[in-house]
């Protein structure tokens, strides 16, 4: 690691630190040219893929598209933000498991509406009546229906 310093070559690691999240390091550092300290981060860098669109286009993956389509769904609907970040965390840390490359954006939208039936079930009807293109009432209570059925992946419990 060169010094922001004066440029030096020779750094030495004085102290390094997990952050809360477990997700980075702190690390101090002082130069052994112009003996000055400073601080770096190491974090994992991590490619999320592409996402392919209906279309066929490809595009970078977006956290804050996600935030945005649970935003939209739960409009004024009493769902705490940390509820949506972890259910954004759980998406992500699924798409990273799989280490594809590309990831077809329904696939996305499907698990976009796992996590909103276990986060409100009003909001999984408002983003299933967008994306799947509802027509007419039969529609909805097919969606309704749905609501019944178990959700196909075992997440932790989130209290109402």
């Amino acid at each position: 690691m060169k010094c922001p310093f004066c440029g030096g070559e020779d750094t030495q690691v004085i102290d390094s630190r997990v952050n809360d999240e477990g997700n980075s390091i702190r690390r101090r550092r002082r130069c052994a040219s112009c003996e000055k300290r400073f601080t770096t981060y190491e974090t994992a860098d991590l490619q999320l893929p592409q996402v392919v669109k209906q279309n066929g286009n490809r595009e970078e993956f977006s956290r804050d598209k996600l935030r945005l389509s649970f935003t939209r769904a739960l409009h004024k609907r009493p769902v705490p933000t940390e509820y949506v970040d972890r259910a954004i965390d759980h998406i992500v840390q699924d798409v990273l498991s799989r280490g594809e490359r590309e990831i077809i954006a329904r696939e996305l939208g499907e698990r976009v509406m796992q996590e909103l039936k276990r986060l409100d079930k009003v909001a999984y009807i408002r983003f299933a009546s967008v994306y799947r293109s509802f027509q007419d009432v039969d529609d909805f209570r097919e969606a309704i229906r749905d609501l019944n059925q178990p959700a196909l992946r075992s997440t932790e419990k989130i209290p109402e």
